[in-house]
C-alpha cells in the first residue's frame, strides 16, 4: 500500500514562481551557488544554500547558517513572494525537457512506510551531508526540496493526470536551462480522494532521487516523535515532501567516470590487465558511447575505446552485480586502478550525462585527469530490480533529468 496526502503548501505567487525556482541543493558547490544566486533575490537556493547570502568566512555548517535560512525564507513570506495554501492539496508538476515531458502528483508521503520499507531505496547515505540536511529541516521546520519517487505504472492514475491537465496551469514557465515547468493546484477533494485511493492500491513508492532529502525528513520525524511521545500519526512531521511519477515517463542518462593516473602502471601493463576482463577496440579520435548493456568507452590519450566486458566477469542474475556500475568498478576500477570505495577516493570523479563525453574528453586532454568511461545508462527497471531485491546500487548509478526545481512546494512540519 503506497499512501499519499494532501498539504497545505507554501509556495510562490504565481508571478514569481520563476523567480523563486532553483535547482537542488546538491547539484552544484558552495562557491557555484554564490555565483547562481547573483541578482536573484527570490531564489530559493538563498534558503537552501544560506551560507551563500553570508560572509564566506563562516563555516556553511555553522549554526549560524541555519538561522539565515529562517531569516531569508521568512523574507520570501514578508515580501509577499511567496504564501500558503488555506486548503490542504495535491499538485501536478510536469517538466518538459527536449520534448519528452514527466508528470507528477506533488503530495506528501509517509515517514513510517519508509521505515517499514514500502518506500523503497537503493542507496546509501553519507553521514555528514545527511548530518546537514537534518539540521536543515529541522530549524526551519519544514521540507523544503522535494523527494523524487517513482511507481510501476497505473493506468488509472494516468489517466486521472492526463484528464487534469486539461485544465489552465498555476505556473508555467522555462527555466535558464530550457526545462518547461507547469504546474496544476487539485483542489478538488473528489479528484484528490481519488489519486489518494488509486495510490493506495500501489505495492511501493521507490526513491528515484532525493536519498539525502528523504532520509532528513525520516530523522527529523523520529526527533518530533521522541519530543513528542503521545503523537497521534497524523501531525504534519510524519510525512515528507514528494513528488510522485510514473515509471514509463523516467529517463535514467549516464553517470561517466574519470580516473587521475594509471594507479603506477605503464601504459602496456593498463592495457593487459585489462584485456583479461574486456574485449579492447580502439574506435578513433570520435567520442563514444556505449549502445548495449556491459559495454564501455574508454577515453585515453585522444583516442576512444570501446570495452566489452568478457562472459564470467559478473553474474547476469544478481541485480547488484550485473549493473554495468558494478562491473566496470568490479572488473577495472577496484582491482587494476585500486579504486576501493568510489565514495571516497580522491582519485575518481564522476560526470552526469547532461554534461556529454566532450567534458569527459576536455578533463582528461588538460591532463587534470588521465583517462575516462563513458558508461550505459542504468534503466529504472534495474533500479526496481534492485530495491525490490532491499539492496543498495554502487555510488553515482544513476543520474536523472530533468532536475526537480525547489522553492514550488513547502511543506510545513508543524
Amino acid at each position: 500500500m503506497a499512501k499519499i496526502k494532501a498539504f497545505k503548501a507554501i509556495r510562490p505567487v504565481a508571478e514569481y514562481a520563476s523567480e523563486v525556482a532553483a535547482l537542488p541543493y546538491d547539484v552544484m558547490s558552495s562557491e557555484e551557488a554564490r555565483i547562481e544566486i547573483q541578482g536573484k533575490p527570490n531564489s530559493f537556493m538563498r534558503v537552501d544554500r544560506p551560507e551563500t547570502t553570508l560572509d564566506k568566512s563562516i563555516y556553511i555548517y555553522d549554526e549560524r547558517v541555519y538561522q539565515q535560512a529562517v531569516i531569508n525564507m521568512n523574507s520570501l513570506l514578508e515580501r509577499g513572494i511567496m504564501q500558503q495554501d488555506p486548503t490542504a492539496n495535491l499538485y501536478l508538476y510536469e517538466l518538459t525537457m527536449d520534448g519528452r515531458s514527466q508528470t507528477g502528483v506533488v503530495c506528501c508521503a509517509s515517514v513510517d512506510e519508509y521505515l517499514n520499507e514500502t518506500i523503497k531505496k537503493h542507496e546509501k547515505t553519507r553521514a555528514d551531508k545527511l548530518a546537514d540536511r537534518i539540521k536543515h529541516v529541522d530549524v526551519l521546520d519544514a521540507n523544503t526540496g522535494p523527494i523524487f519517487l517513482a511507481y510501476k505504472k497505473q493506468e488509472n492514475i494516468q489517466a486521472i493526470l492526463e484528464q487534469y491537465k486539461n485544465n489552465k496551469p498555476e505556473y508555467d514557465f522555462i527555466s535558464p536551462d530550457n526545462v518547461t515547468h507547469r504546474i496544476w493546484v487539485i483542489d478538488e477533494q473528489n479528484i484528490v480522494q481519488q489519486l489518494i485511493d488509486e495510490f493506495e492500491r500501489l505495492d511501493a513508492l521507490y526513491i528515484a532521487d532525493g536519498h539525502h532529502r528523504c532520509a532528513s525528513g525520516v530523522e527529523v520525524a523520529k526527533k518530533r516523535r521522541a519530543e513528542n511521545p503521545d503523537y497521534s500519526g497524523d501531525e504534519e512531521f510524519n510525512y515528507f515532501l514528494a513528488v510522485v511519477f510514473s515509471d514509463h515517463e523516467l529517463k535514467i542518462l549516464d553517470y561517466n567516470r574519470l580516473v587521475k593516473d594509471l594507479n603506477g602502471l605503464s601504459e602496456d601493463e593498463f592495457f593487459e590487465k585489462v584485456k583479461e576482463k574486456f574485449n579492447i577496440v580502439c574506435v578513433g579520435d570520435q567520442t563514444y558511447q556505449p549502445q548495449v548493456k556491459s559495454e564501455f568507452g574508454m577515453y585515453y590519450q585522444n583516442k576512444w575505446y570501446k570495452l566489452t566486458a568478457k562472459a564470467g566477469t559478473f553474474d547476469p542474475e544478481d541485480p547488484v552485480n550485473s549493473l554495468d556500475v558494478a562491473i566496470i568498478q568490479n572488473n577495472l576500477l577496484q582491482p587494476i586502478l585500486g579504486i576501493e570505495d568510489p565514495r571516497t577516493d580522491q582519485r575518481i570523479d564522476f560526470v552526469g550525462g547532461i554534461r556529454g563525453l566532450t567534458e569527459l574528453e576536455s578533463r582528461v586532454d588538460s591532463g587534470e585527469m588521465q583517462l575516462a568511461f563513458s558508461m550505459y545508462p542504468t534503466s529504472i527497471s534495474e533500479l526496481f530490480d534492485v530495491a525490490d531485491a532491499n539492496k543498495l546500487m554502487p555510488p553515482k548509478s544513476t543520474w536523472f533529468e530533468p532536475k526537480l526545481r525547489s522553492g514550488l512546494f513547502i511543506h510545513k512540519l508543524s
